[in-house]
């Protein structure tokens, strides 16, 4: 007969283990939730640096562009382009594709009456896309400089008979002008065909000729460039009609290669450098676009961007302030422009697919120094 253990059987009951159950859910919930915020802050650190780089980085250039506008372009900062009868406008913005991209068109250069002109720094005011609908459109600016980089000044250019083409031939030395200063570690200058510094279609040169004792100041867009011989080194620089930029028209009346014929002189390479939002793509960008070249990305993200300018008018001795078109409702030209004010350059991250997580705003003012370099600064209004 079996014997029957009389010893009790220890363990949980059924009520003790749901309250264990439910300790330990609480618990387990809560570490989950405590790493889910770490891996939240650190991806929202992570964010908030590479914003901030971004912006450093687009501010960086585009104060730095402002700041070396008129640079190089003499001492008027201003150049007559192409007009008269049957001339078109020029306008900045396309490339050789040629494609336009400022709000999906090309912009006109500002006139004169009726003769547009290039300057150091060009307004833009409202020539923007529309990203946020209650802050309007944006703007765009366009700052010009010389490239001091490439020593195209060390040519002698000839204007062809038609002014379709200009001849460069390198000046040796002893017989170098002046202004062709050849810094170490170069020996002589660039070839104009050299694939990393030459010129290339939709670069624009200044030229600086002189015909009948009556110096000009005229500007081309490069659609070929030919190396003809190398001793001594000479190249035929096509110049040719239909360039996207309209700046080749041998038939204007006024400021165009055509009006210089057989002309010699000397020559620098100018950067026409835009900047605007580009919001095809989702976010926009901050686009950088110089010449007649395609336009590279500049940063990210960018909600909105926004201008306004000093300016000084010779003429009443009197101080602008923050005019946002840049003084031409009030009848002045950009090349009395003393100051450019950033109002807002705008960015934007994202997280999770929520636009506007994380955001940062530029307010500055650059003052464009080689635009004011002749005229004293007012002491006051």
């Amino acid at each position: 007969m079996r014997r029957l253990s009389k010893t009790r059987q220890c363990g949980f009951s059924l009520l003790e283990m749901m309250v264990a159950l439910a300790l330990g859910a609480i618990i387990l919930s809560a570490a989950v939730g405590l790493y889910t915020r770490a891996v939240s802050a650190t991806w929202s650190v992570s964010q908030r640096t590479e914003l901030q780089q971004d912006f450093r980085a687009a501010s960086n250039m585009l104060t730095k562009d402002l700041s070396m506008a008129g640079s190089g372009l003499g001492t008027s900062v201003q150049i007559a382009l192409p007009s008269g009868a049957g001339t078109q406008r020029p306008v900045y913005g396309c490339d050789q594709t040629p494609i336009c991209y400022i709000n999906g068109g090309s912009v006109a250069y500002p006139l004169q009456g009726a003769v547009p002109y290039l300057y150091g720094l060009i307004p833009g005011w409202r020539f923007g896309p529309t990203v946020n609908a209650a802050a309007g459109a944006t703007d765009i600016v366009t700052v010009v400089n010389s490239d001091t980089n490439f020593l195209l000044n060390c040519y002698n250019a000839t204007v062809n008979a038609a002014g379709t083409a200009v001849t460069f031939l390198e000046v040796t030395f002893p017989t170098r002008p002046a202004n062709c200063v050849i810094p170490p570690p170069l020996l002589q200058p660039q070839a104009i065909n050299d694939p990393a510094v030459g010129l290339t279609p939709g670069d624009l040169i200044q030229f600086q000729v002189t015909v009948g004792g009556v110096s000009s100041s005229i500007i081309g867009e490069v659609t070929n460039v030919t190396l003809v011989s190398n001793a001594p080194r000479t190249y035929t620089v096509a110049f040719a009609t239909g360039d996207p930029l309209k700046m080749n028209q041998p038939a204007a009346a006024a400021g165009s290669l055509g009006n210089v014929r057989n002309a010699t002189g000397f020559a620098n390479r100018i950067f026409v450098n835009t900047y605007y939002i580009d919001n095809t793509i989702d976010p926009p960008r901050l686009m950088r676009q110089v010449s007649g070249h395609s336009p590279v990305p500049v940063a990210e993200g960018v909600a909105f961007l926004q201008f306004s300018y000093d300016l000084y008018d010779f003429n009443t001795a009197h101080v602008l302030v923050n005019q946002p078109d840049g003084g031409a409702s009030q009848g002045l030209t950009p090349s009395q422009i003393t100051k450019a004010n950033i109002l807002h350059m705008s960015m934007r991250s994202t997280m999770h697919g929520v636009k506007g997580y994380q955001g940062l705003d530029l307010q500055t003012s650059v003052s464009t120094r080689d635009l004011t370099f002749n005229n004293s600064y007012p002491l006051a209004p």
